[in-house]
Parts: C-alpha cells; sequence; structure tokens
C-alpha cells in the first residue's frame, strides 16, 4: 500500500510538473509569436526606409508583400509546432490521471481489505471468547 501511495504522489508530482511545462510552452509561444511580430516590423521599416531612399514605391510594396507572406508562413509553421507540443503533454497529462485514478481505486480496494481482515479477526476473537464463556 505505502508502494501505491508513493507512486500515487510521484504521479501526482509528476502531473503537476507536466502542467506547468504546458504552461511554460504556451507563455513561450505567445512570446515567440509577439518577438518574431516585432523582428518583421522592425525589418520591414528598416527596408522600407532604404528601398524609399532608393525610390520606387511599388517595388517596395511587392517586396513587403512577399516577405509578409514568408514571414506568415514560418510563423504559423512555429505555431504549428507548438500546438503539437501542446497536444502532446495534454495527451501525457490525460494517461497520467487515468493511471491516478486507477492508483486511486487500488489503494481504497486495498483500504477496504484491510478493514474487512480486522473486522473479520475481531469476529473471530468474538467467537473464541463466546466458546470461552460457553
Amino acid at each position: 500500500m505505502d508502494e501505491l501511495e508513493e507512486e500515487l504522489d510521484e504521479l501526482e508530482k509528476l502531473t503537476k510538473k507536466l502542467e506547468e511545462e504546458l504552461v511554460e510552452l504556451e507563455e513561450l509561444e505567445d512570446e515567440e509569436l509577439e518577438e518574431a511580430e516585432l523582428e518583421e516590423l522592425v525589418e520591414k521599416d528598416e527596408e522600407f526606409e532604404e528601398l524609399e531612399e532608393l525610390g520606387g514605391i511599388e517595388r517596395i510594396r511587392a517586396i513587403g508583400e512577399e516577405q509578409s507572406e514568408s514571414e506568415s508562413e514560418e510563423l504559423e509553421l512555429e505555431e504549428e509546432k507548438l500546438e503539437l507540443q501542446v497536444e502532446e503533454l495534454e495527451e501525457e497529462l490525460e494517461e497520467i490521471e487515468e493511471e491516478l485514478k486507477e492508483l486511486d481505486e487500488e489503494l481504497e480496494e486495498e483500504r477496504l481489505e484491510e478493514e474487512l481482515e480486522e473486522e473479520l479477526e475481531e469476529l473471530e476473537k468474538l467467537e473464541k471468547f463466546e466458546e470461552l464463556e460457553e
């Protein structure tokens, strides 16, 4: 029973750790998206200034659109990767929660069995005592 309790504690710790990692991943995902957007804006601004000096507003717009599409695709891919990681962690968390539930059930069964054994011992003692009285 102690083993099961230890395993239960360990699984609870793992669950908590996975939940924390999930939160960290989500925060990291948000930070990375913000950083990428800022970098994109800075790059566009610098390129716009350079091209503006050279002239050709049409050329600037065309290059900006191409870069915007390319960077958007990169951001989408990064976001998909992070979402997959989150899904994997959520699946692991579900598995651990299921194991915790099973361990809880096993612990309860063992506790009930021990109670029954104790009651049985008490009954046997009572029967012996009654036999002795007779």
